[in-house]
């Protein structure tokens, strides 16, 4: 059984593996560099993870364009704005309004307005609608006690929900689809989530106020600003070399990669919670445990200009587009259309579309480009991982960093970083934990 003492940082001027290049991955090797000779390692052709910007030729002009991460808010990514000051990031105003249409436009609506709220005029009639409205307005002002409810309970969100007598109209045409969108999930999987997590995430958000909501921002120029900023910082980056494996003793750290092996003295797995285990030869009990606990759902993101993956009325038309098809039960991957145009400041007068999992193919001609992004399940069990991680950092000569250790978002994967810059006492001036 391998030891579990804890390992104390290595001197300045060692050698530091990063395996990983998302947004986790950058910045932890951003700030070890400061003291560190620091390899970073990616196996994608490009640094980023789901900062993917690509460049879009459209209606004459071609303009950087974001299909992973596309907006952050100026309250609760404190550390990501002051990084982003730090590189000289430049950032724009942003739209987070957001819509459901379901049943191929059998009842659509969007937040907006009233105009929205009723666009299509029947439903100031109809009771099941109006019930769903009051249902939002009682669960937006009943969040903090519900809060404490599930923190004596641990509840899920389906116990919570069904224990507060909540209609089903309210679940399927309002607070599923809107979680889905959000963490990029099945409604399933979201009925799964631990009413505390999603509860103190929507509420440090302001998710369920109609006033005093953040202001969202986009980054000018796409998200790969702050990565080519970084990366021109490191003097050693490894784009499109996979890591094969990891090997640990008392010594040091084998790392096998695309490019032989080579030893070092310590570690980061900034890669997804799954594939940190997989690469991990000699895993122990503790971080199999750990690692195996977080599940991700599989999305396909297609980048697209066609209009009927959006609802079918414009006035509906939002920044975040919940798509719901009659036949497709809670288990499917969200389908969601983000309307990129009312994201980011884009040149085109075309409609420009990022749908995740479209239920229905893109029409012809229309699709330009298809991606895939895993993102993280926040079950109880996912839950409990998290706090039992900090047990495992530094052990073996190994640091845990992702978005996976917090909600699965950008702020969460540069906090995961700066933990582990604070373990090697490199922490910034800025960083807030």
């Amino acid at each position: 059984m391998p030891s579990l003492v804890p390992t104390s940082p290595p001197p300045r001027g060692s050698r530091i593996a990063v395996i990983g290049a998302g947004i986790s991955g950058l910045a932890s090797a951003y700030l070890l560099a400061r003291h560190y000779q620091v390899t970073l390692f990616e196996a994608a052709g490009y640094a980023g993870g789901h900062t993917n910007t690509v460049d879009v030729t459209l209606d004459g002009h071609t303009h950087p364009v974001d299909t992973g991460f596309l907006v952050f808010n100026d309250r609760t990514y404190p550390n990501l704005i002051a990084l982003f000051n730090e590189l000289g990031v430049q950032s724009h105003p942003s739209d987070m309004t957001f819509s459901v249409s379901l049943d191929e436009g059998r009842l659509e609506w969007a937040g907006t307005s009233l105009n929205t709220v009723f666009a299509q005029r029947r439903n100031l009639f109809s009771p099941t609608f109006i019930g769903m409205l009051r249902d939002i307005m009682r669960f937006n002002s009943g969040a903090e006690q519900n809060l404490a409810l599930a923190l004596q309970t641990r509840a899920s969100m389906g116990e919570l929900l069904a224990a507060g007598g909540y209609g089903g109209a309210f679940q399927r045409h309002y607070l599923l689809p809107m979680a889905a969108a959000i963490w990029s999930s099945a409604t399933a999987d979201i009925l799964a989530f631990p009413a505390t997590t999603f509860l103190r995430f929507c509420l440090n958000h302001a998710l369920l106020q109609m006033n005093r909501r953040p202001q969202w921002r986009t980054v000018i120029g796409g998200g790969r600003e702050y990565v080519t900023r970084i990366t021109s910082k490191l003097d050693d980056v490894r784009i499109g070399t996979a890591v094969r494996g990891v090997r640990r003793d008392a010594d040091g750290v084998d790392v096998h990669s695309d490019g032989g092996t080579e030893r070092f003295d310590a570690l980061v797995l900034a890669t997804h919670a799954p594939t940190t285990l997989r690469l991990l030869e000699d895993a122990d009990p503790d971080e199999r445990g750990v690692l195996s606990a977080v599940r991700y759902q599989p999305n396909v993101a297609v980048l697209h200009t066609d209009t009927t993956l959006l609802p079918r009325r414009q006035r509906v038309w939002s920044a975040w587009n919940y798509l719901g098809r009659r036949g497709v039960d809670g288990a499917h991957p969200v389908c969601v259309s983000y309307l990129v145009n009312q994201l980011q400041p884009l040149p085109f007068s075309t409609p420009l579309v990022v749908t995740l999992n479209p239920v229905t193919p893109a029409a012809p001609g229309t699709e330009l480009r298809r991606f895939h992004y895993d993102h993280p399940l926040f079950d109880l069990a996912a839950i409990d991982a998290q706090h039992r991680l900090p047990s495992l950092q530094g052990k073996r000569r190994t640091w845990f960093a992702g978005a996976w250790t917090g909600y699965g978002f950008h702020e969460d994967g540069l906090k995961s970083a700066l933990r582990i810059a604070a373990d090697f006492n490199v922490s910034p001036a800025w960083a807030t934990l």
